[in-house]
């Protein structure tokens, strides 16, 4: 292609966005045509229905080792009752699912995701992933509607967690043709942000990076106030050790902690104060600008690293209990744009979803000479590097991986998240956990979800191969249990398939709908 031809097709994907998310969001409300997908044979377990996985090897997640010959029994959509096989009385007329030499996990936590697409596409391939939660990261009417027809039966998909419009300084680095979002300049309009999310149903407040100091602390305190909590990006005026005090509940990405490990920050903070934004322009080049000045400043952190200060902040992090959710996989996108490629996962999305990617990621990521590519290696190997720090300094990580954005696919990306964490120095069953019982206590959640136990409801996923030997088997999946429903081997293969006809068939706009994550490497 010409290079007038590039910058045309650049032009078009961008300044068609307000058009596109509009028809994005109508397909996400019209009515679905009849499919595998829904019927009596999608609807959660009867109030007293029971089955039965057994002779299974459970990892619960708690940290336990791995109990051989298990039998899971399930009674609508509770855990009734776990132990050995042959131990556990179970009822007549139950199904039974023999599982002996495969392995039983909890059904998978996605911390980090702003999900775009027909409703036929994106909740069920989450589910049919193994992902049976999911944390919104920018909320929208049509997730609301979405999270209504999972709970009535109607809709194949996970539980969702779906957060406020992004709330961000004035000017923001979004437009708000790329999705919901509320711009503040003021304390009063930071606390009316909080008032209007709490209003209108949202579950957490979603902080962004240009928020003043003043409005950041208004809103912490009108959360407070109000019940609600608030999580997202650290704002850049605003340190971690500010964040964590007043009450932020989740550090999303690795900018801030990155920052913050430098003998240098003082430096680099006025150097990020020192940027300002172009309010004529569209989200992607307002971000592409940002990197340009924010890149030296990252690479001086990486330079600048120093240990005493890093282990003092991830001690701080550690005893407040607060939780980082590194999205690494988000970084490794647009950081090593090598990686990026198609896959055969893509089927399950229309065309309309992915057509977009590829001139996204070139306004983004295109134009780097030999060193600047290598100084972006360099970065996201620190920034793996500092994840295992903080690990192993006890800090509460998340696995989330910023779905929205080009060459991430839904559900899919998760296992790769987690690929990623392993290696950042996790231990398999830490990665594991921090898509299943980390998100589960830090979301308020571990009375219900995140491990294996008795009275917990029942999200599993059964793999045909251990992922405690290599995290890379949580992609084995043979069958499911989503929200009590038990999806054997077989309706799995087949609810797939209705999946990828479904993205066949979907001709419409599907837009960026991202943090605007689909941006530069420094702020996904």
């Amino acid at each position: 292609m010409a290079h007038d031809e590039k910058a045309r097709s650049r032009r078009e994907v961008l300044g068609g966005t307000a058009a596109v998310f509009a028809g994005a969001a109508l397909l996400a409300s019209v009515p679905r045509p009849a499919s595998a997908l829904e019927g009596p044979g999608s609807s959660r377990a009867g109030e007293g229905a029971a089955f039965a996985l057994t002779h299974a090897t459970l990892i619960d997640a708690t940290g336990a080792p791995p109990m051989r010959d298990m039998t899971v029994l399930v009674r609508g959509q509770v855990i009734a009752a776990i132990g050995r096989t042959g131990e556990v009385a179970v009822p007549s007329g139950a199904k039974v699912l023999d599982l002996a030499g495969r392995f039983v996990i909890p059904g998978l936590i996605e911390s980090h995701v702003h999900s775009i697409g027909p409703e036929t596409v994106v909740p069920p391939l989450y589910a049919l992933t193994g992902v049976t939660s999911v944390r919104e990261m920018r909320g929208e009417t049509f997730h609301h509607q979405w999270r209504d027809e999972i709970a009535s039966g109607r809709l194949l998909g996970p539980r969702w967690i779906i957060g406020s419009p992004i709330v961000d300084g004035r000017p923001s680095l979004h437009t708000s043709v790329t999705g919901s979002l509320i711009e503040v300049g003021t304390a009063a309009e930071a606390r009316e942000a909080v008032r209007r999310a709490k209003r209108e149903g949202a579950d957490f407040v979603k902080v962004y990076s240009r928020l003043t100091r003043e409005a950041y602390f208004a809103l912490a305190d009108e959360a407070r106030v109000q019940g609600i909590p608030f999580a997202g990006h650290c704002p850049d005026p605003v340190t971690i050790a500010e964040a964590v005090r007043a009450g932020q509940r989740t550090l999303e990405h690795m900018d801030a902690v990155l920052l913050a490990t430098s003998s240098r920050e003082r430096e680099i903070r006025r150097g990020l104060a020192a940027i300002t934004t172009d309010a004529s322009q569209d989200t992607f080049h307002r971000y592409r600008d940002w990197y340009q000045r924010i890149h030296a400043l990252e690479h001086l952190a990486v330079r600048s690293f120093d240990p005493e200060r890093t282990r003092a902040l991830f001690r701080d992090l550690a005893r407040h209990g607060r939780a980082v959710v590194p999205t690494l996989r988000i970084h490794q996108s647009l950081e090593l744009p090598e990686t990026n490629r198609k896959t055969d996962e893509w089927k399950y999305l229309s065309s309309d979803m992915t057509s977009w990617w590829s001139d996204v990621a070139e306004v983004m990521t295109g134009g780097r000479s030999a060193e600047e590519a290598a100084e972006i290696r360099e970065i996201f190997e620190h920034r793996k590097a500092l994840v295992g720090r903080m690990k192993r300094a006890g800090v509460r990580l998340l696995a989330g991986t910023d779905t929205g954005d080009p060459y991430i696919v839904p559900g899919f990306a998760l296992h790769e998240e987690l690929e990623l964490l392993v290696q950042a120095g996790l231990t398999p069953m830490q990665a594991l956990q921090a898509a299943t019982s980390e998100p589960a206590r830090a979301f308020g959640m571990a009375e219900k979800l995140g491990t294996v136990e008795r009275g917990k409801l029942a999200d599993l996923v059964v793999l045909d191969r251990d992922p405690l030997a290599d995290i890379r088997h949580t992609r084995t999946i043979h069958a499911l249990v989503v929200n009590g429903r038990l999806i054997t081997s077989d309706e799995r293969t087949r609810l797939l398939a209705e999946v990828e006809k479904a993205a066949r068939s979907e001709r419409g706009p599907v837009a960026p709908a991202g943090c605007g994550c689909a941006k530069h490497p420094s702020r996904p």
